[in-house]
């Protein structure tokens, strides 16, 4: 058959398509979404959300780069830092477990608006807060908003993403997530010298409301109503994804055959259709697959959130650098995590993800290792070797956004992915605690050398990772 008569087939199945089964019209909208290549529409969706994204980071990151200020203004003792910092992420693993179910079952912009709205008002609280209490209260709520949004809008964008060159079009999105962070390094080593600590919270707050309201103009997730039986409306998303652009991704033939085997997988799934529920994360084909994804969210996360929270106010307290350079010397982790993810996204897809984070977690833990026993020498080894195995660890904490997704089906994503990085909030507010504790009785090499036996743990859970490179979701989580 010529490609010329199978596009008419595909003219005149059409509307006989939308008349069908539920089941076929569900193959051929997922067929259709796989083969519009990356265009205008998907780069349009993927700088909203990642708007939201940038000023997550920032967000995440404002009060490490007040606190070398809050320090001496409040007397805080180390311990004081710790549970501040850990406030933050407390906040963030309520968000997760909350958001992650509210977008399973209202959807996913309905949801990423609301984060993102909570997120700002509660940044501007921050600013306003005049005692430990009430700041430590204002970074708690602020910290909801923060957990909910980045597994919801990682869901959104996987669900908008296909196979071929998935890993390039996520991680690219994911790169604003260090550049958030890179941005609140920088404004935080000018800001807060000059104009006050205040105005480190209100930079990331107010755009963050103006963003909220283009999230809220933003289409759902077409797999999401697909899921959800809502044909007419994913049809509708579909149809601007396809006008969008006039290429396709593989000749026509090809494509039908693809949507056969789609068809045959989908109607088997069919007879066993079942809600999501977080009880399925621990089914005998997800279970493996669940905990394997805790361990590397919580021990990349204890290690990143550890150093960079940290960093700082360990410039200011240990070393007794001046305020200024403090700020800028931790400002480096950023500046170097910022090009490794970039290196990442041009690479993740052609050496796996599995690869990938098992490098990622050897090269971290040797530079922690060798860091451990040169701190006590001045903070240069510090930035050198710190800011490096930062770097190196953050390209996995991006990928880990790009890889949850991919490993559960539409019907729960949003449930793992937000259940996952539960586990990376309750590492990130253990590790600043833990931190302060280890640095109080045990010195600063102690604290890097913790860093280097915890990348031990991610190196062996990276060993079980299933290999999800330029398969299709569907293909990939039944």
């Amino acid at each position: 058959m010529s490609k010329l008569l199978a596009g008419a087939m595909v003219e005149t199945d059409h509307l006989a398509i939308q008349k069908s089964e539920p089941v076929v019209r569900a193959a051929n909208l997922l067929f259709r979404i796989e083969n519009v290549p990356f265009s205008r529409w998907h780069t349009k969706a993927r700088i909203i959300m990642g708007s939201a994204t940038f000023f997550d980071a920032f967000d995440a990151l404002s009060l490490a780069f007040s606190l070398p200020v809050l320090v001496g203004l409040w007397h805080l003792s180390p311990m004081q830092i710790g549970f501040l910092i850990a406030a933050g992420y407390l906040g963030q693993f309520v968000g997760a477990l909350t958001f992650g179910w509210v977008a399973e079952r209202f959807g996913r912009v309905p949801s990423a608006t609301t984060t993102v709205g909570v997120m700002s008002v509660m940044g501007i609280a921050c600013a306003f807060s005049g005692n430990l209490q009430l700041l430590f209260l204002a970074r708690f709520l602020q910290g909801i908003g923060v957990g909910g949004e980045v597994p919801v809008a990682a869901a959104y964008i996987s669900e908008l993403s296909q196979a071929h060159g998935r890993g390039r079009f996520f991680i690219l999105y994911e790169l604003i997530f260090p550049l958030g962070l890179l941005g609140a390094a920088q404004v935080g080593a000018f800001v807060v010298p000059r104009f006050g600590w205040e105005w480190m919270f209100l930079v990331g707050a107010i755009p963050g409301i103006v963003v909220t309201l283009f999230i809220a103009r933003l289409p759902e997730s077409p797999r999401w109503l697909i899921s959800k039986g809502r044909y007419d409306d994913a049809e509708r998303v579909v149809e601007k994804i396809e006008a969008s652009t006039t290429r396709r991704n593989l000749d026509v033939e090809r494509d039908w055959l693809e949507v056969e085997r789609r068809l045959s997988k989908i109607r088997d799934a069919s007879q066993s259709r079942r809600k999501a529920s977080w009880k399925e994360l621990f089914s005998s084909v997800y279970r493996g697959r669940t905990l394997v994804v805790w361990l590397l969210w919580a021990s990349s996360y204890f290690v990143a959130n550890g150093i960079n929270n940290w960093l700082p106010s360990l410039y200011r307290t240990v070393y007794h650098l001046p305020l200024q350079e403090s700020l800028h010397m931790a400002s480096l982790s950023n500046v170097l995590s910022a090009c490794a993810v970039l290196l990442c996204a041009f690479l993740v897809d052609r050496t796996g993800r599995r690869k990938w984070a098992m490098g990622t977690f050897l090269v971290s833990g040797a530079l922690l290792l060798a860091l451990g026993m040169v701190a006590n020498g001045g903070p240069w080894a510090v930035m050198i070797l710190g800011s490096s195995a930062y770097a190196v660890m953050g390209t996995t904490t991006v990928m880990l956004y790009l890889y949850t997704p991919e490993i559960y089906p539409t019907r729960m994503r949003a449930i793992g992915t937000g259940l996952a990085t539960s586990w990376l909030r309750i590492a990130s507010a253990a590790a600043p605690a833990i931190v302060g504790f280890v640095l109080s009785g045990h010195g600063i090499s102690a604290v890097f050398l913790m860093f280097a036996a915890t990348t031990v743990v991610g190196l062996l859970a990276a060993g079980a990772m299933i290999e999800t490179s330029n398969r299709s979701l569907e293909e990939i989580s039944p």
